[in-house]
């Protein structure tokens, strides 16, 4: 399966953004998804994974209330709405797929977006 992030920019702390993960290739609605980020200096971190049924999804504590993973399988497409951004959220964020069940691991997903920076300022 392809991934191919979108919606990644620069906003000011408070804001929003939305992150969508466009998938091709093998069946979408057969893997987990999940979304990762990785800030300058830093490890890769979870920042959440969702079932292909979309009913079961995690979030890091980080994130948690602000955050929200979303799928849409006949579409073939992944959403991260992520709203009251702060500066600690600037990274680089990877869009992921993997066998079920979703875990928070990222040696778990085989297949990986390209990666789209975001940015917030203070």
């Amino acid at each position: 399966v392809q991934l191919q992030a979108s919606g990644g920019g620069l906003v000011q702390a408070g804001g929003s953004l939305r992150l969508s993960c466009a998938a091709s290739g093998r069946t979408f609605n057969r893997y987990a998804m999940a979304w990762f980020r990785q800030a300058p200096g830093k490890e890769r971190e979870f920042v959440g994974p969702i079932s292909w049924t979309g009913l079961t999804t995690y979030y890091a504590d980080s994130v948690k209330g602000r955050f929200t993973i979303s799928r849409n399988n006949a579409k073939s497409m992944l959403s991260l709405q992520m709203n009251s951004l702060k500066p600690e959220d600037t990274a680089v964020y990877f869009c992921a797929a993997g066998p079920e069940p979703p875990t928070t691991e990222s040696a778990s997903y085989a297949y990986w977006g390209q990666g789209i920076q975001v940015t917030v300022s203070s």
